[in-house]
């Protein structure tokens, strides 16, 4: 082998032998994250992320967690207000006909509006243009 070979073939197996001898840290779950504590027959797991908590118990040798009551009306109640934002969402589309252009009327307004505003903008550049450049000798500011 030749040593550009060598050279190549080293930089190409160093990082890969590094990357497959490190630990995968994404796979893990943050361990750090959730506290458990027991409550007589169960457990209560506290996220400290989100702060929900859970009601946890040993089911043959798996820990099976449920919401707290109060959490689970809170997340009801968030997931009724959600359907009716949709379902007003979804009635308000159907009578667009199903269309978020806007009307004839609109676009013919806003284009009124930016043609008012081109003309004072030109009309000002103009009178810029013809104004006469102040030839005077400036005072020295030092």
């Amino acid at each position: 082998m030749t040593k550009e070979m060598v050279s190549g073939l080293a930089a190409f197996i160093l990082p890969a032998a590094l990357l497959l001898a490190t630990p995968g840290h994404a796979a893990e779950p943050d361990s750090a994250r959730f506290q458990l504590e027991r409550s007589g027959d169960h457990f209560i797991r506290l996220d400290k992320q989100t702060g929900a908590m859970s009601i946890c118990q040993d089911q043959n040798g798996n820990l099976v967690c449920r919401m707290a009551a109060d959490e689970r009306a809170a997340y009801e109640d968030e997931l009724d207000r959600l359907s009716e934002r949709v379902s007003k969402l979804e009635k308000a589309a159907a009578s667009n006909g199903g269309s978020s252009l806007p009307s004839d009327a609109d676009i013919d307004r806003t284009l009124s509006i930016m043609q008012k505003f081109m003309r004072g903008f030109m009309g000002m550049a103009k009178e810029f243009q013809n104004e006469a450049p102040d030839n005077k000798a400036q005072p020295q500011k030092t």
